[in-house]
């Protein structure tokens, strides 16, 4: 009930900034990318955060449905939503295949694995010029329509943003709580005894694999539409790392914590902009002294923090009660 409860004051948040903030700077080029950020965080939080599988390859998914929107609009003239469709078959089929034998691997080999499917990604996107453009890019793509109302404004885009991140969220904080959630910690903790406990193992790992892949392959679609252009640079094996980093900086097996992590990941190079040649020098330094100080990720951080000032207050209370 609390998270639900957070949730819905994130919700009302989310929904009433650009009332807050009309610049239209603020919702283009910051909003957009903080809520795209997010939902790629939230996504892989549930691989990486609850399942503990490391993944450095999140960004080969999100491009996926990017370049599967681009090529099928552009190049065969379906709609787009044929397209995201198209995209997410894709997806779905190579994230399946490919997840039971990497999954397999463990620690580094896990995370080398996933790395090379990044990489090869991206090769592919550059080298394979007649059908994604190569290093140029697909420009031109259609507008997206919802029932029939085309989103060709930049608030438009920043509500479907925010309803495909909310509904992440939610979907997020829904596994967490339920069965397929604890069957993901169980195998976090130890995967011998989530076996010994009667749970495929690697089914489980397989669906969240998938599942976070597919969330990823849709935010890239939405994206590539939005942009209405797609380019290798936006999808290389970096923003993976750059993934990884959120989802660590905000805290490890915390939905909030990964939506706390990216926002402060797409938001803080906004922010120090003003400090020209020193922004990447700052930048670094804040990232370092976060994870110097506060190993566990700033929002279980200070979560953690409130629980133990409220459970010593409580014993306070109770020693006063009681003398």
């Amino acid at each position: 009930m609390k998270r639900l409860l957070g949730f819905y004051i994130f919700s009302f948040i989310t929904l009433v900034l650009p009332i807050l903030f009309p610049d239209n700077y603020y919702v283009t080029v910051v909003g957009l990318t903080v809520l795209i950020n997010i939902s790629l965080a939230v996504s892989l939080n549930l691989l990486m955060g609850y399942a503990g599988q490391i993944s450095l390859g999140h960004a080969a998914f999100f491009g996926l449905g990017a370049y599967s929107s681009a090529i099928f609009t552009i190049k065969y003239g379906f709609s787009p939503w044929t397209a995201i469709t198209f995209g997410l078959l894709i997806v779905f089929l190579l994230s399946y295949i490919l997840s039971r034998p990497i999954l397999k691997l463990k620690g580094h080999y896990l995370a080398m694995a996933t790395l090379g499917l990044g990489i090869i990604v991206h090769i592919f996107f550059v080298q394979a010029d007649e059908i994604t453009g190569g290093p140029d890019g697909i420009s031109g793509l259609p507008t997206l329509s919802i029932f029939g109302f085309p989103i060709d404004t930049d608030l438009k885009w920043y509500f479907v943003f925010a309803l495909f991140m909310l509904i992440t969220v939610l979907l997020s904080l829904n596994i967490a709580d339920s069965r397929a959630g604890r069957a993901l910690s169980a195998v976090h903790g130890s995967e011998i005894a989530a076996q010994m406990m009667g749970i495929d193992t690697a089914k489980v790992k397989s669906r969240i694999f998938v599942f976070s892949a597919l969330i990823a392959c849709i935010a890239g679609s939405l994206f590539a539409h939005q942009q209405n252009f797609v380019s290798p640079e936006s999808f290389s094996f970096f923003f993976s790392i750059e993934l990884v980093t959120m989802v660590v900086l905000g805290g490890l097996g915390s939905t909030f914590g990964a939506v706390v992590g990216a926002f402060i990941l797409s938001i803080l190079p906004e922010l120090l902009i003003v400090f020209e040649d020193f922004e990447v020098l700052i930048f670094g330094a804040i990232l370092m002294v976060i994870m110097i100080f506060l190993p566990e990720g700033l929002f279980v951080a200070i979560k953690n923090k409130i629980a133990y000032l409220a459970f010593k207050r409580y014993q306070k209370e109770v020693a006063n009660a009681t003398s």
